[in-house]
């Protein structure tokens, strides 16, 4: 399992990380960015995909 986290401080909801990782990251109602804190290791590539697309390089793997 991946253990991921966002830092909510720095995260401006451009969504980005939703192209690249659908299955972890969405926009809710209101385009405020939710995300699955532990994703399945098939998940990877589209979460680093997702961290090196974010502006504010907010998202993290952690260990």
């Amino acid at each position: 399992m991946i253990k991921i986290n966002v830092d909510m401080n720095k995260c401006q909801h451009y969504g980005m990380c939703v192209f690249e990782a659908p299955k972890v990251f969405k926009l809710n109602d209101e385009d405020k960015l939710e995300y699955l804190a532990t994703a399945e290791d098939s998940e990877l590539g589209n979460v680093e995909a997702a961290i090196d697309v974010c502006p504010m390089q907010a998202i993290f793997i952690v260990d």
